[in-house]
């Protein structure tokens, strides 16, 4: 059962993603922590890892199509999403879970802010 929810949560957060441009770390990494008890750094280690293949691949396809897809800086933006991950991650490992959660408490909190209150 809890793989089927899993697969569910993964469905979902495609949904989401396909559709405002967010997933992993908005949805799957609090689901991960709240709904199936992982730790914040298994959370966020295990959603890493879901991004190695190519999981936005069908959607991107879908807006490429329709023009939406600025591919030079898709091509930038991963290029320092790969080194950005592996400093973020280092940094991460050595805090601990608590500290961790505040941290990603108040990225979330910032980021909603600053949609909520821009024009």
């Amino acid at each position: 059962m809890r793989d089927v929810a899993l697969a569910v949560l993964g469905f979902a957060a495609g949904i989401i993603s396909g559709l405002i441009g967010i997933g992993g770390g908005v949805i799957i990494v609090p689901a991960l922590v709240f709904l199936f008890g992982l730790s914040l750094h298994r959370a966020q280690g295990t959603t890493l890892a879901m991004l190695v293949p190519p999981v936005g691949l069908l959607a991107a396809w879908a807006y490429y199509k329709q023009g939406y897809v600025d591919l030079r800086i898709a091509g930038l933006i991963c290029a320092g999403f790969f080194l950005g991950a592996l400093v973020g991650a280092r940094f991460a490992v050595g805090l601990s879970n608590a500290v961790l959660e505040k941290v990603f408490g108040v990225a979330l909190l910032l980021i909603s802010l600053k949609m909520i209150f821009t024009k």
